[in-house]
């Protein structure tokens, strides 16, 4: 039987020596590449298509992913004064509704560049890093790198289900 191959330009292939943190930060940018691609190439009417009972489009991911992104890094780790931590189920909620300027293209270049200031902030400071949480006291950076890299994946795999069920287009990536 033949040994399947991987691909040896994968993030997460080529960190799998590396230390903790470039194997974190390769983890979460790879997954952070796979929501990009799954959105990238449809018509925005197809995106912001709902397949699912909840407001979960592809279109809807990308915008709730920036402001997941946003939330978790630069609301905690470099807060601006007036930055609330958003933290309800309406927050929620509203991050997946989509308006009428929510095209594919400006919420991958939005994502991608929540991304771009979540590397910057999250470079800054070291794995131990302890900041304060409004809902459960405090957490690492480690701590959210690798919620990130859940919440992500996880979002990853609706955009991979919901890509297919727009054009029939699969892969893992």
């Amino acid at each position: 039987m033949a040994t399947p191959t991987i691909d040896p330009t994968l993030g997460p292939v080529l960190a799998r020596t590396g230390d903790e943190r470039a194997i974190l930060d390769a983890f979460l940018d790879f997954h952070r590449a796979t929501v990009l691609r799954k959105a990238r190439g449809l018509a925005d009417a197809d995106a912001g298509r709902r397949l699912v009972p909840s407001l979960t489009t592809l279109a809807g991911l990308l915008k709730h992913l920036a402001l997941v992104e946003e939330n978790w890094f630069v609301r905690l780790f470099a807060p601006e004064p007036g930055d609330v931590y958003l933290t309800s189920q309406a927050d929620a909620g509203a991050s997946f509704t989509l308006g009428p300027d929510d095209t594919v293209e400006a919420l991958a270049a939005a994502y991608e560049a929540a991304c771009a200031r979540s590397r910057a902030v999250a470079a800054r400071f070291d794995l131990d890093h302890v900041v304060p949480h409004p809902q459960l006291g405090e957490v690492s950076l480690r701590w959210v790198l690798v919620h990130l890299i859940e919440e992500t994946a996880r979002h990853a795999g609706h955009a991979d289900i919901l890509r297919e069920l727009t054009d029939g287009e699969t892969g893992a990536i």
